[in-house]
């Protein structure tokens, strides 16, 4: 580990130097020539997948059967494919707009780089953000062996982190608070229209509130979990969420009780437990502090232009896409205080196909560098009507600030020398492989 701090040290040094930065607060009014686009980083969930729960699962908590799905459980659909490649389509023209890439030919395919985590809704995901973004062009996807857990998106389970339980079960309790069930009834609206769709029309042979509000640690003793109505509302209505933005009609989209206001107020169970479970600080380091800090190698090479082990591609790579889950997405913001709202959704939610971007840019007068970081996902009518995405009609999306450069305009970004000192506080070494 001493040898990794001092390594990021020098490395540190080195690039402050060699890129000529000389400030550490905000990016002022910028100079009459724009800036130019030099790197762009993408982390993106899959696209719309099937539930990962099986009917049979399902089915208890419901006075009539779930809806079939086309595809096994936790798959991308070809609905949520086509999807994502139309997202790979926004980013092609807006990347060539920019001319980061080339609006036509082969040429650019060995500046991006793809890595999918092993599952088949997020390598679908990456395919299909492959076949857009340079049509007739072979991208590869990279990702590590199937069946085999991959330390980038989850390295509980590939042995690389190792959270102290005591202290990830006492930071879930310090933010569920000393009452779990005066929590729950703080939200107990949104579980009423949840239990509406649910029930309207009969009893289901098992209840939202039968389990008492725990927290316990997952049986293979790697993680800390939150188990009960609140997790159970979680997984429920993200699979409502996922039967609306795939398109269901009639009897299948909430047995015809669903429509996009109610969801919106039933995803507020989702989005509360995603910031409890997903984007508490200690939780959020632990999982996805491995991430940040190839996000961060990665970046110190496109800006250096110099290899340094652990960047994510080559030298002269000007695009890194990452396809993960929403895991990853809350856990990056949970790290690094990001906080958005769009319209349709609840705070902070993470849509299938919503994406963390962090995008280099380079002053042309001074050479500096600053980085500017934005969340954006397709809309909930965008998924569920297949709108075609272009700059003029593009998802929505937001500016956010990075903690540490709240004093910046979030529009023109944060300084290199600040942002790399932000994610270098935010990443826990603990949980870092080398």
């Amino acid at each position: 580990m001493k040898n990794r701090l001092v390594r990021r040290r020098l490395r540190t040094v080195f690039w402050f130097v060699a890129a000529w930065v000389v400030g550490a607060g905000a990016v002022v009014a910028g100079p009459a020539t724009p800036p130019q686009l030099r790197y762009v980083v993408i982390v993106s969930r899959h696209g719309v997948r099937s539930p990962t729960w099986t009917s049979e699962r399902l089915n208890p908590y419901a006075a009539e059967p779930w809806p079939q799905w086309s595809v096994p459980p936790g798959y991308l659909t070809p609905h949520g494919r086509a999807l994502m490649q139309l997202m790979g389509a926004y980013y092609r023209e807006w990347l060539s707009r920019e001319h980061l890439l080339s609006p036509q030919g082969c040429g650019d395919v060995g500046r991006v780089y793809i890595h999918a985590d092993s599952e088949q809704r997020t390598l679908e995901t990456g395919r299909a953000l492959a076949e857009a973004l340079l049509p007739g062009c072979a991208i590869a996807v990279h990702a590590e062996p199937e069946g085999s857990r991959d330390p980038l998106f989850d390295p509980i389970e590939a042995g690389i982190a190792k959270p102290d339980e005591e202290l990830a079960a006492k930071a879930l309790r310090e933010r569920l608070g000393d009452n779990p069930q005066h929590f729950l009834d703080s939200h107990r609206a949104a579980f009423e229209v949840l239990q509406f769709v649910l029930e309207e029309r009969g009893s289901a042979p098992k209840k939202l509130f039968d389990l008492p509000e725990e927290i316990s640690v997952s049986a293979t003793g790697k993680s800390v979990q939150l188990h009960g109505p609140l997790s159970l509302a979680s997984t429920l209505s993200e699979n409502l969420l996922l039967e609306y933005v795939e398109g269901m009609q009639g009897k299948d989209l909430g047995w015809g009780r669903l429509n996009a206001n109610n969801l919106l107020r039933i995803l507020e169970l989702h989005a509360v437990y995603a910031d409890l479970t997903r984007r508490t600080p200690y939780l959020a380091r632990a999982r996805g502090s491995n991430l940040l800090d190839h996000i961060l190698l990665s970046m110190e090479q496109a800006a250096s232009g110099k290899a340094l082990p652990g960047a994510l591609g080559p030298p002269g790579t000007t695009l890194l896409i990452l396809s993960g889950h929403d895991t990853n997405l809350s856990n990056l913001s949970g790290m690094l205080g990001l906080a958005w709202h769009l319209p349709g959704y609840q705070p902070d939610d993470t849509p299938p196909g919503g994406a963390l971007i962090f995008s280099l840019w380079q002053q042309a007068d001074t050479a500096q560098y600053f980085v500017r970081t934005q969340y954006l996902a397709p809309t909930l009518q965008q998924m569920r009507n297949t709108t075609p995405l272009t700059m003029a009609a593009p998802p929505a999306k937001e500016d956010v600030a990075v903690a540490g450069c709240e004093s910046a305009s979030v529009t023109l970004g944060c300084s290199w020398e600040t942002f790399t000192k932000s994610l270098q506080k935010a990443i826990d070494n603990r949980f870092v492989s080398n």
